[in-house]
Parts: structure tokens; sequence; C-alpha cells
């Protein structure tokens, strides 16, 4: 980012893995520091690997500038182009009128061309999934860079509201920004209604009675998400994403625990606050080694249902799921 940003820029860039928030990043900073803007009508192309012949996108690689000093060149989906082994050549022969910025989906194998003849004769980078205890610093950051902070809890409630991706990070801080106006500080309680959801029914306040062993209140709670959501599929999947984050998180612990881990270091074993981490302890109380385990395995059954195993209803799925974690 910083290279780019001074204007330096290689001929080659191989960039893959899960997080693509930082790929993104780089790509808007190398559409804005690369080539002016008058430039882009004959000097930048953006492409995607599942829609170009492979042989007319080496073309575009290889070719020269038009009253420019250079050409840009994105492939998104590079691992998708069908017979992309030809651009082979591109590593072995860089084109130094040319950026080309390829994006892989995941990660390819770099034993084998063309990615190994890309990597060495350019510049690869790979953007792992962060672990969840990494996310909590990261959103602390980039609230930061939206102009306000966040209270303990709001994030963690974000946190877990989003998963480990980046990008949907950046896309409810955008959200929160707009819903907080000027405000500085941003609480839980922000964080809740920017989600659209209320203070009484919301998947933070589903995750606490759960962790509670309330059946009732847990399907009384889920029935009215699915009913507030515009996409009942989205929001069970939702459901199930918090819970699952959630349950891992306490299994952790119980492994911190027998080793009689001191606090600080649960907490940020776990991606928490050490006020937050109190709570999940407590929960610890009311769901013991073999009851986590069930709990996971309830959850990863429901995940695999909701995303097409299963011909019930996203409603039946949720019911079977608490009835298995929660009835006694």
């Amino acid at each position: 980012m910083s290279e780019f940003q001074r204007g330096k820029f290689g001929p080659l860039y191989l960039l893959y893995g899960e997080e693509r928030y930082f790929i993104d990043r780089l790509q808007d900073a190398l559409l804005e520091h690369a080539i002016a803007p008058h430039e882009k009508d004959f000097n930048l192309d953006i492409l995607y690997g599942s829609e170009v012949d492979a042989q007319a996108a080496l073309s575009a690689c290889r070719a020269f500038p038009m009253m420019a000093n250079r050409r840009v060149v994105v492939i998104r989906d590079f691992d998708k182009m069908k017979d992309n082994a030809i651009f082979k050549v591109l590593g072995e022969q860089l084109n130094p009128a040319c950026v080309v910025f390829l994006v892989c989906a995941g990660k390819p194998n770099l034993t084998k061309h063309p990615y190994r003849a890309l990597k060495q004769g350019g510049t690869a980078l790979e953007f792992k999934a962060l672990y969840a205890n990494q996310l909590p610093t990261w959103i602390k950051q980039m609230a930061k860079e939206e102009g306000f902070s966040m209270d303990a809890k709001a994030v963690q409630m974000l946190a877990d509201y989003v998963g480990s991706s980046l990008s949907a990070v950046s896309a409810e801080l955008g959200k929160l920004a707009a819903f907080v106006g000027d405000r500085k500080v941003l609480t839980a309680e922000d964080v809740v209604q920017a989600s659209g959801q209320t203070r009484d029914y919301n998947v933070f306040e589903l995750q606490r009675v759960v962790g509670e062993n309330r059946f009732e209140d847990a399907m009384r709670i889920s029935e009215r998400l699915l009913q507030q959501s515009s996409s009942s599929s989205a929001e069970a999947n939702r459901i199930v994403s918090v819970l699952t984050s959630f349950f891992i998180k306490l299994w952790l612990l119980t492994g911190l625990q027998g080793a009689r881990a001191p606090e600080k270091e649960m907490a940020s074993a776990i991606g928490v606050s050490p006020y937050i981490l109190k709570e999940y302890l407590s929960v610890l109380r009311r769901f013991d080694k073999k009851a986590l385990d069930n709990a996971i395995t309830c959850l990863l059954a429901a995940d695999y249902e909701l995303k097409g195993g299963s011909q019930r209803s996203d409603r039946l799925i949720l019911d079977l799921l608490f009835r298995r974690i929660l009835a006694s």
C-alpha cells in the first residue's frame, strides 16, 4: 500500500487468500495511483476469469500503453480462468509497461504453472482469514479510521455479528457511521439498532438466553428474528454462525481453564475483553465439555442443512437445533 501511494509499481502481482478486504483495498489504491482518470479508457482493463478468454486476457497484459506511462490490467478470479496455464509466459517475460494484478479466490497450487512462474516473476501475497482473537483489534482500528470509537461490548457484539470477514466489518461500520451521525463513541445499543434489530429481539440477546439454557426464550427470540428479517434463510444462517462462534469460544475456554491460564490470557486467546470474559465463564457452569461438544456438532449439522443439505424449513431446523442443545 505504501509503495502504491508513492507511485512505485511492479509489473506483476499475484494475490490470493480468504480475506478479500486487503486485496480490495490494494486494488483501489492501485487504480487511484497507477493511472490517471483520463488515461483509463484506453489503458485499464478489469477482467473476470470466469468470463474472459485466456488468450485475450494475456494479450491485454502484454500490450503497451496509449499516450500514458503504463497500462493496468486487473483479473479477478484468475483461478477460474479456463486455460490460464498460458500465463506461465507472463511470469517468465514481464511487461514493464503494464501492471498486472491477478486475484485468486482461494490459495492456488504454487508449485505448478502458471502460479509457480507468476510467483517467481512477480510479487505473490497471501491474505489468510483472521483468527477470532484478532478481529476486535481490527474493528477498533477500522472504527478509528471511520472517525469514532466503540466500547468493549460494542466491539465484541460486532465481532460476533459479522464473523471473521473484514469486508463484512467494513460494511457494518459504514452502516454504524451513517446511523450515529456526529456521535464519536458507539455503544452496544448502537450495534443492535443499526443492524435493524430491537433491544429485546436481537441475535445477541438470543446468544445470552442460549448461554443461560433458556429453551423457551431462545425459541421466542429466534422466531421473532425470522419474522423481522426480509430473508429468513439469511437470518437463520446468521443465527447459526453467531452461536457457532460462541460455542467454539466456550470450548476453547474449557482447555484454558484446565491449563489454569490466567483470565487475561483466556480473554486474549478467544478475542474478548476481560469484562466480557466473565459472561463466558458463567456459561461454563451450565455447559460441561460433553454439552459443548454436542452443541458444536448440532450447530455444524444445522449449518449443513441450512446451506442445502436438507429439505426442512429454516424454522424447523432452528427448532430442532435448540431442542438438541437446550432441552433437558
